[in-house]
């Protein structure tokens, strides 16, 4: 499936050490009925709730509010000791809470995305009274939990005061190096399936098409590169909200299968022939300081292919890039300095080189077994309080 595997992965390596894991989540597909199987040894309850980036705010809502009814139903069946709950969104703690009071378990909260501040700065939570509710929840969440995850560095320093020291911790995504390492030629056939793409630099964007991401800003980026360096073409891969808006958009721009190609989400089993298929790899997001929080998959898959980054945003990760030497920071809102400075790293084989010897480096810090040794610890930690 596309998407994180984040908690595939985990789950995976607790089954591994001999405990017993339900896995509760949504059907990416929606089908109509919920669903039980066994993958890899987690027990999984697949619900029959239809879940997408494109759908609105009151869809999701209600998508949310049917995941409650779910976890509640299948949480009361089954027998376990400690819950993780892990979010986006801040209401998968809602079940999490209730079930913690009704079976006396303990209880590891996940922040994936710091939620209510997020969805409030964007303005897809308006309502004050909305607002106050996520608020309450989220203290709530802090204090009944017996350990908190952050994914960032950054989500832990807004915790600092919020949540005791040794309640909290970080672990990052994931970078699984084993599985992103993978020949050029991978890369090749993968080129070879889209008659349109040359052999020439490719800048892969792979992720939702949401109205955070700013994925627009790829397509004000190529239409200036087109300018610059017409050799330079670009590949955008996934859905979400916006992504007929950028089709039509690329269309007008005479971008769209020439300079720019727009393709579907691909299963996580073939992302690693997508970025070896790239010269340069990229993380966007509007420009707003709440992301600079953030702990992105294809910054860490990125990382894990051995390519250079390119991020328009500050924070943690750019600060990552800037010493490590993994990648390169342009500017959020000129897409004329930004693909100048495309442009230069593009042209710079050595430094191309250098940066993805760096990205790979980087990625040991943040390999699959190293983070889940982490967490292993974490959960550990609040089976015992």
């Amino acid at each position: 499936m596309p998407g994180s595997t984040r908690s595939f992965e985990f789950a995976k390596r607790l089954v591994q050490r001999g405990d017993t894991v339900y896995m509760v989540t949504a059907n990416w597909q929606g089908q109509s009925k919920g669903s039980f199987s066994i993958e890899w040894g987690i027990n999984v309850y697949w619900a029959p709730i239809r879940y997408a980036n494109k759908m609105n705010f009151i869809a999701k809502f209600f998508s949310y509010i049917s995941y409650i009814g779910y976890v509640m139903i299948i949480g009361k069946k089954l027998k376990f000791d400690l819950i993780i709950a892990s979010s986006t969104p801040l209401t998968v703690a809602i079940p999490a809470l209730i079930l913690k009071k009704l079976k006396s378990t303990k209880f590891v909260f996940e922040i994936r995305d710091l939620w209510p501040q997020l969805p409030i700065a964007v303005g897809a939570l308006k309502s004050s009274i909305l607002i106050r509710l996520a608020q309450f929840i989220e203290e709530k969440t802090y204090a009944s939990a017996e350990q908190v995850i952050a994914l960032s560095p950054g989500m832990a320093s807004e915790l600092n005061g919020r949540i005791p020291d040794e309640k909290l911790s970080v672990v990052t995504n994931l970078s699984d190096m084993n599985a992103f390492s993978v020949s050029d030629q991978k890369g090749v056939e993968f080129r070879n399936k889209f008659p349109g793409i040359s052999n020439g630099p490719l800048v892969v964007y792979s992720g939702a098409f949401g109205r955070i991401n700013g994925v627009s800003y790829v397509l004000e980026i190529a239409d200036e590169m087109k300018k610059i360096n017409p050799n330079v073409q670009f590949l955008l891969a996934g859905d979400g909200y916006e992504k007929e808006k950028l089709r039509m958009q690329s269309k007008k721009l005479g971008l769209l299968n020439e300079h720019l190609f727009i393709i579907d989400y691909i299963p996580k089993s073939e992302m690693p022939s997508l970025l070896s298929a790239a010269t340069i790899t990229t993380s966007f997001f509007i420009d707003l300081p709440e992301m600079e929080h953030n702990s992105a998959n294809k910054f860490f898959d990125g990382l894990a292919a051995g390519k250079p980054i390119m991020i328009n945003y500050g924070g943690w990760q750019a600060k990552l890039l800037m010493e490590s030497g993994a990648g390169f920071i342009i500017p959020p809102n000129d897409p004329t300095g930004a693909a100048e400075k495309l442009n230069e790293v593009i042209l710079n084989d050595k430094k191309l080189h250098q940066m993805g010897q760096a990205a790979r480096n980087l990625a040991t810090r943040f390999d699959v077994n190293s983070s889940y040794k982490k967490f292993e610890d974490v959960i550990d930690r609040a089976s015992f309080i």
